[in-house]
């Protein structure tokens, strides 16, 4: 039986990686060792960014309801709680927009939740 070389694959994976590292300073791009060491550092990069990029946005949508309930006379926390209490299910993502972009509207569920 004749003998199996690798040189194929081996090659493909290498050269999958070094596509991964496109665009990487230096020697980062060319070279296959580094190219994957730097590559597995990006996808941990990546992956922590992942998670941080989900508690930016709701740190941002806290503050923008937050700004929207100081204007309107009241506080983020007590605004909460009377949502909660007066049955209203909206996320902080929805309730942001509303503040941005219908203060008119945002007043209204003050009103309610001042009234709960």
């Amino acid at each position: 039986m004749a003998r199996v070389k690798g040189a194929m694959m081996t090659r493909k994976r290498r050269n999958k990686t070094l596509k991964l590292a496109k665009g990487y300073f230096g020697a980062k791009s060319k070279h296959f060792k580094m190219a994957k060491q730097q590559v597995m550092k990006s996808g941990n990069y990546a992956y922590i960014g992942r998670k941080q990029k989900k508690r930016d946005f709701r740190r941002l949508w806290i503050t923008r309801i937050s700004a929207a309930c100081k204007n309107n006379g009241t506080n983020y926390s007590t605004f909460m709680n009377g949502l909660k209490k007066a049955g209203i299910d909206l996320n902080r993502k929805m309730l942001s927009e509303i503040a941005i972009s219908d203060p008119a509207a945002f007043k209204g569920l003050v009103e309610k939740v001042t009234k709960a």
